[in-house]
């Protein structure tokens, strides 16, 4: 069997392989896995060195036209992905997903955060964002390998740029860009660099790479555990994160109801998210089959699910109460928080199982989650402020002053 393929990858910089024989020719010369952790990490590394950019231009630009873009983007490299045909291509393919991510994440989440100004609207707009990412990383396995094994290794590929090219022109239709002329006279949002520095906006940034550490680094090594340790088929390997899917989005919609009754308490939800991660993370090695291991990774998505669906609606009220409210930074940020994880998995998790073994890298894991959740308490009063000096909040209180202010009371009201 050559080197197994390449799938699309999730929209926080993540991604899962097809655990099935490829029908890709071997690449010539170099360590296969080395090879393949390089090809995986390529998209979210390319997507941290950009994210710094593309915060800085959604916020001067307005959020469609660069959510627009990084679809188009994400057309062409899956497109390419189907017919690459060496590995020059696939590298070349899988970092233009990451330039194509940089923008569509981060202006999609910074859209959602702009449209649905007040709790608990946004959190259940934020919510169900995070859902269907889940959605995508956690179905990549069964749907890649499926297609790939009985239609070809072009099918999976085909599909999901027709997915990109069908929701950019639905973003046409519902929110073509430059539509309402607002952007002219929005306020110059802060710095990404000053929101970089902001105590509070730190602590949230190092929880959702924290957080996200255990998935990044168990996609690419799990698998050859389950094999090893337990004799796991393929469709055991191949169904391993289905089924955690589900407690995931039990876990936004639980988060979701609890901030819409105890909004001052988001820093808990995140912090109970990372006890819940960090517990699991360290119950993987003690698994001895396929129905045990299922649990813990469980776990972890309910835990991820905890985190994220608190930090995130957390980040633009911060943006809200400490700085202008204009998004593109400060999710630029939280994006570039994912890509730090999902850069160093594919190439350092399997490193850390061959020096110190595969139980060493989960104990660590879960002993990082666990040591960060009190940090979250930094968190705690800035949670309970109000937005009352915010941008936004002005606008509800004062009444429209300018072009741009009537514009956006004229949007809240429709």
């Amino acid at each position: 069997a050559g080197p197994s393929a390449p799938a699309g990858g999730n929209g926080s910089g993540g991604g899962n392989r097809s655990l099935l024989p490829a029908r890709y020719p071997p690449a010539s010369g170099g360590n296969e896995d080395v090879q393949i952790g390089v090809l995986f990490a390529s998209k979210a590394m390319l997507q941290l060195l950009v994210n710094p950019l593309s915060g800085t231009l959604i916020d001067r630009v307005g959020y469609e036209a660069p959510l627009l873009a990084g679809l188009a983007v994400m057309f062409l490299s899956t497109a390419t992905f189907a017919f690459a045909e060496n590995y020059a291509t696939l590298f070349a393919a899988r970092s233009l997903q990451g330039l194509g991510s940089a923008f569509a994440d981060t202006a999609g989440i910074a859209l959602i955060a702009d449209r649905y100004a007040e709790e608990p609207a946004r959190s259940r707009a934020l919510g169900t964002a995070l859902a269907c990412i889940s959605f995508g990383s956690l179905a990549a396995p069964p749907f890649g390998g499926v297609l790939y094994e009985f239609a070809g290794k072009r099918v999976p590929f085909l599909v999901l740029a027709c997915v990109c090219l069908l929701d950019g022109l639905l973003l046409l239709v519902l929110a073509p860009p430059g539509g309402t002329g607002a952007r002219a006279n929005m306020p110059v949002g802060t710095p990404i660099h000053r929101l970089m520095i902001d105590p509070y906006i730190a602590v949230v940034a190092g929880a959702l790479a924290t957080c996200n550490i255990p998935l990044a680094f168990l996609e690419p090594t799990i698998a050859n555990w389950m094999k090893d340790s337990m004799g796991a088929s393929e469709w055991e390997v191949g169904l391993t994160w289905l089924p955690a899917f589900f407690p995931h989005v039990l876990g936004v919609y639980v988060t979701v109801r609890l901030a819409a009754a105890y909004p001052h308490l988001q820093w808990f939800y995140g912090a109970l998210g990372m006890a819940i991660i960090g517990a699991s993370s360290c119950l993987v090695p003690a698994c001895r089959n396929f129905g045990q291991v299922i649990i813990p990774l469980c776990g972890i998505c309910f835990g991820i699910a905890l985190v994220d669906t608190a930090l995130l609606p957390t980040l633009a009220f911060l943006v809200d109460v400490r700085h202008v409210s204009v998004y593109g930074s400060v999710y630029a940020i939280a994006d570039i928080s994912y890509s730090v994880a999902y850069a160093l998995g594919p190439i350092v998790a399997g490193q850390i199982v061959h020096t110190m073994g595969f139980a060493q890298l989960n104990l660590g894991m879960g002993l990082a989650n666990v040591l960060y959740a009190p940090v979250l308490l930094f968190l705690k009063n800035v949670c309970q402020m109000k937005p009352s000096h915010s941008e936004r909040n002005i606008l509800l209180e004062e009444g429209p002053k300018g072009l741009y202010d009537t514009i956006k009371m004229e949007e809240r009201k429709g």
